[in-house]
């Protein structure tokens, strides 16, 4: 019997936040088409509930998810969720376009209520780095703490995060004020940075696991208890939601890098699909000038 599909939805673009009327049409209609971004060629991916083993869904806003029902109305029709949330610290430079961190938990909590926590996992996610206008050095690591009580109430036990990726095009767009710029550190300061997140969660429940970060990694004391991230886990999948989908490593990440994710099928569209949150630090942005 050929392994079920895992549908990620998606890490192209942010599906529970615009495009979900899109989603469910295709659900109706029992399948997607999906667009390699590299080649352009064109798949039919089934998505019938037989044929689906589990929906990955990954956001930073689930409100218009959680408004519209549409948790239910999968689950109604058979469907198993899992969602990656990203709850990063308030920041309008970095995250001009993200609702405020009492919403974002709040839709945690719901979404808890929803599946339960266990197929819930908290990102936060990209740490970030950067210069301000007087020379200083500042971060988005602050609210961590906060953040991570609040999920460690809900019940999830999973927080996953990486350091921002220095990728040309985020390189040319435009600042969002003079004397800002994007600040790489050296790989000591990334892992002080884990050791100091990993303290904090010691309090909780919650293990911290880092999303393609390997060379960080190899940094770390050996007693630590970080370990590299699925950010998509076949086993995890399996145990919550059962057999019958494929274990394998998935190839089309970066597996170099850390990456442990198994085999799924993401069915976002670059090029139909852009992501209106305007992150200062996506890669999958255009160019354009995000504060116009």
């Amino acid at each position: 019997m050929p392994a079920k599909i895992v549908l990620s939805a998606s890490r192209r673009t942010d599906i529970p936040a615009f495009y979900m009327d899109w989603f469910m049409d295709r659900i109706k209609n029992g399948f997607f088409e999906t667009v390699n971004p590299y080649t352009h060629k064109k798949t039919r991916v089934p998505a019938t509930p037989d044929q689906v083993h589990s929906i990955v869904f990954w956001s930073k806003n689930f409100s218009r998810f959680l408004m519209g029902g549409f948790g239910e109305q999968l689950m109604g029709l058979g469907y198993r969720l899992f969602f990656n949330f990203t709850v990063n610290a308030q920041s309008p430079v970095l995250e001009p376009r993200i609702p405020p961190l009492a919403d974002r938990l709040r839709q945690a909590k719901i979404l808890c209520e929803l599946v339960g926590p266990d197929a819930v996992t908290w990102r936060f996610d990209p740490v970030c780095f950067y210069i301000l206008p007087d020379g200083s050095a500042g971060n988005n690591l602050a609210g961590f703490s906060e953040i991570a009580d609040a999920m460690a109430s809900l019940g999830i036990l999973r927080c996953v995060t990486s350091f921002m990726d220095h990728y040309a095009k985020i390189s040319k767009r435009p600042a969002p004020y003079t004397g800002f710029t994007f600040l790489d550190p050296d790989m000591e300061t990334k892992a002080n940075v884990l050791h100091k997140m990993e303290a904090v969660l010691a309090a909780t429940s919650m293990k911290l696991y880092t999303c393609c970060e390997s060379a960080v990694m190899a940094h770390l004391p050996k007693d630590s208890g970080i370990q590299s991230s699925a950010c998509i886990s076949g086993a995890l999948l399996a145990e919550l939601f059962g057999e019958g989908l494929s274990l394998k490593k998935d190839a089309g990440q970066r597996t170099a890098q850390g990456c442990g994710c198994t085999v799924s099928t993401d069915i976002g569209i670059y090029a139909e699909h852009p992501c209106f949150h305007n992150c200062l630090f996506c890669y999958a942005n255009p160019t354009d000038n995000i504060f116009e």
